[in-house]
């Protein structure tokens, strides 16, 4: 591997803290790396951690459909999925590994990063093994449970030279970036409130899975609520200053997480976000309502369909490519030097920042400043 220079490495980041997020909770959260170790191959090699259902219905067929990128090794600690996604993918024996010899990817140059797609509480442990085995991280949101633990990836990460994104591919799809960029220009003049709704008609799982349980990232607000989180600060590109919430648990089955949550974000100036998740109930918008017009996403958070439309009558039709597809291009490119990265750990951070305030929130029935 070859070392970029610190002002080409940091084209992206610094061009995308400088343009959107100021934040006064987390003051340290400006990127910082001076180095990172870039790949000069014509395709990076992913190694998919954890192959549950992300994995095998989306990430895996994605890898077949990406340029810049492609599947090379698996890490799994269910040895009996191994044959499948071998015979499947045509998997080296020596791109094998389980979650206790993952030390060993260290000596493997067919795999350049590998790719988090574990339960939320797992993300700490995975991300700092990967650094520390020399490989770029991608993991999926959101980061982590705490903003501690989003510190120490990113610190391991930093550490080890190794770069570190999210799996935010809302950022990456093309109908939600153009909406985001009318804050530049404001053609309908300056936002004054927003709704951001995300959140599917299911009806819980066995108690056993580790989506029935916050402690390890379940419930609607780790599981869906990320992506009203995010929606809102991208729209905006400001942080919220304060939040106020409540949980519902009237789903029988919930019994150590939210099935749904309400949330009202506050942003500077007045302008106020209402936001709802579920993992019970079927919502999927995001409007910006502004002082002459407004502009939404529906769905905004489906995997392929997310329409755009403005009062003016402008129609973005959906996007026809592959939105893991799309991300993991964007982020393989990054990574080769080529292409300003688009997220950051620093989105991941802010975001699960959020979270916490929020669960502060809906404990004590007080509006919480963030």
């Amino acid at each position: 591997m070859a070392l970029m220079t610190r002002r080409k490495i940091l084209q992206g980041f610094s061009a995308l803290a400088a343009s959107s997020f100021g934040f006064s909770g987390v003051s340290s959260l400006a990127f910082s790396q001076s180095k990172l170790r870039s790949v000069n191959k014509p395709q990076l090699g992913i190694a998919l951690l954890g192959l549950g259902y992300y994995s095998r219905d989306l990430l895996a067929p994605a890898l077949q459909l990406t340029k810049h990128c492609r599947l090379t090794g698996i890490i799994t600690g269910s040895p009996h999925k191994v044959p499948v996604w071998q015979n499947r993918y045509a998997i080296k024996n020596s791109n094998v590994y389980s979650y206790d010899n993952l030390a060993d990817i260290a000596n493997n140059d067919e795999i350049d990063v590998i790719y988090v797609v574990t339960p939320t509480a797992t993300h700490k442990k995975f991300t700092l093994a990967a650094a520390s085995a020399g490989k770029h991280v991608w993991c999926e949101k959101p980061m982590a449970m705490t903003v501690k633990e989003c510190m120490a990836m990113h610190q391991a990460c930093e550490k080890n030279q190794m770069a570190l994104t999210l799996g935010y591919r809302m950022m990456h799809e093309p109908n939600t970036r153009t909406l985001a960029n009318y804050i530049n220009n404001q053609p309908f003049g300056p936002i004054q409130s927003m709704v951001s709704e995300a959140g599917y008609a299911g009806n819980g799982l066995a108690q056993s899975n580790w989506r029935m349980d916050r402690s390890m990232g379940g419930g609607a607000l780790y599981d869906m609520g990320v992506y009203t989180i995010n929606g809102a600060r991208f729209m905006t590109r400001q942080e919220p200053i304060s939040v106020s919430a409540y949980h519902e648990m009237n789903h029988p089955k919930f019994v150590r997480a939210d099935d749904t949550t309400v949330m009202q974000l506050e942003f500077k100036e007045g302008v106020v976000a209402h936001c709802r998740t579920s993992v019970v109930k079927s919502f999927n918008q995001l409007r910006v309502n502004c002082q002459s017009g407004w502009y939404q996403l529906t769905p905004m958070q489906s995997y392929s369909g997310v329409a755009g439309r403005d009062s003016s009558g402008r129609n973005l039709a959906p996007f026809k490519g592959n939105q893991q597809a799309n991300q993991m291009d964007n982020d393989a490119l990054a990574l080769m030097g080529k292409e300003p990265f688009l997220t950051t750990y620093v989105d991941g951070m802010r975001d699960v920042h959020v979270i916490e305030k929020t669960l502060e929130a809906a404990k004590t029935g007080a509006t919480i400043q963030i």
